[in-house]
């Protein structure tokens, strides 16, 4: 049976992480973006899940200023989704905002993503507004969505 494991994100699992990312998002992050989140923004915190500790197969990062967090992205590859691994990744980076010292968590996800919110939602986040047009790829709504930490 496979072991799942998360660690932080360093600038060596960029390339598997962009794999993800190119198979997730039609308008993936480039390794420059990844290379700066990583180095130079003190607010970020990114994080991947492997396989048997070998096999990086989706990760997530997020924002945290001051009791602010927010998730930047969260991404797994397609063959692994649909096993709750996205619910594990997901309540790290929740648990880890909260030992942050975060006491508000939110995100954007597509209005056409209900998977996604039906996940969010088990972790008690709720909708908070619309971001009209939010998607550049094809202008779609963004729902806000966050939760109370504490």
């Amino acid at each position: 049976m496979a072991e799942f494991s998360i660690r932080e994100m360093n600038v060596n699992d960029i390339e598997d992480v962009m794999v993800v990312d190119s198979v997730s998002f039609s308008m993936p992050w480039t390794k420059e973006i990844f290379v700066q989140e990583i180095n130079q923004n003190n607010y970020a915190h990114y994080f991947v899940i492997e396989e048997d500790e070998e096999k990086i197969i989706g990760y997530v990062g997020l924002w945290i200023v001051e009791d602010d967090a927010q998730i930047t992205n969260i991404a797994l590859l397609p063959t692994y989704r649909g096993y709750k691994i996205g619910e594990k990744l997901f309540g790290f980076a929740v648990q880890y905002a909260i030992k942050k010292g975060a006491s508000r968590l939110s995100l954007e996800v597509r209005v056409s993503n209900i998977i996604a919110q039906k996940m969010y939602r088990k972790f008690g986040l709720v909708p908070g507004g619309i971001r009209k047009s939010y998607y550049s790829d094809n202008g779609e709504d963004a729902l806000v969505m966050w939760v109370n930490l504490y």
